[in-house]
């Protein structure tokens, strides 16, 4: 088995880091200097990418509590959970049922930490340090295994992190990884962008920018993509559709936003 990550590294202020340029859009401030040039660099070359962001946060708002109130799920486990920020899915779901319990995954120590600090009085939450592509790894991890039953259904969340996987460590498969392991009756929510249709020269300068400053992949993908990787479950509707269009609690808001993709899926109570 692979060694646990139970202990936070040293962190780099130089390095951008997609967690804390996530944050600094989402107006966060926990985010440094190098985080805040790349971000506002991104967000000048496309205009519709805070909306965008802002539109996927909200999905994701949405879809926990649909899985709380509406499917009774108890137990969240959020991959690549970035920096805690506004509508955090303990948040969120605890509001619905106090009861509901929440470990956070991710890769950033900055963000592991604060989450950590976030969650230091609720015992039904938990933040661990590990590399969402390794699921052994993640499901073993102790503190994971003292906060969920994985023998009971869980809602797991991959939101706005799987377009950083490239496709030689096919994230397909990484997602299948779970869904075998996650017990039936278990939800899978995916968000991820898309290629932009009206501005698709900015959105490849704008990519490469990104992927130089901080060293890691962006790979936008269609929605079609998102349910070949949900082979073996349910997908439930509205089907694979723009976040902001992914069960709105009114009107639909149709500020223009980066295409992004969100998708909810079921897996079956009986395999077949």
């Amino acid at each position: 088995m692979a060694e646990l990550a139970l202990s936070l590294p040293e962190v780099d202020p130089d390095r951008p880091s997609p967690a804390r340029i996530y944050d600094f859009w989402l107006g966060g401030s926990q985010n440094f200097a190098a985080d805040r040039e790349v971000g506002r660099r991104a967000a000048e070359a496309m205009p519709t990418l805070r909306a965008a962001i802002w539109a996927n946060r909200a999905f994701l708002g949405r879809a926990v509590r649909h899985l709380a109130a509406e499917r009774g799920v108890t137990q969240f486990l959020d991959l690549g959970s970035g920096v805690p920020t506004v509508g955090n899915v303990h948040e969120v779901a605890q509001q619905i049922n106090p009861d509901a319990r929440v470990v956070y995954v991710d890769i950033d120590p900055v963000a592991v930490a604060h989450a950590r600090h976030l969650l230091s009085d609720n015992p039904r939450a938990a933040a661990i340090l590990a590399d969402l592509r390794r699921p052994d790894t993640v499901l073993a991890h102790p503190q994971l295994r003292e906060t969920l039953d994985l023998d009971k259904p869980v809602a797991l969340l991959m939101i706005a992190v799987l377009h950083f996987i490239p496709d030689h460590e096919e994230p397909g498969a990484i997602v299948g990884a779970y869904r075998d392991r996650i017990a039936p009756g278990s939800f899978i929510a995916l968000s991820h962008a898309a290629p932009d249709i009206e501005h698709p020269q900015e959105q490849r300068d704008m990519l490469g920018d990104y992927n130089r400053s901080t060293g890691v992949t962006f790979v936008n993908r269609p929605p079609e993509t998102l349910e070949s990787w949900l082979s073996g479950t349910e997908i439930q509707p509205p089907g694979a559709v723009m976040v902001n269009e992914w069960r709105p609690d009114g009107a639909v808001d149709n500020t223009p936003i980066l295409r992004t993709f969100g998708v909810l899926a079921r897996k079956p109570d009986t395999a077949g």
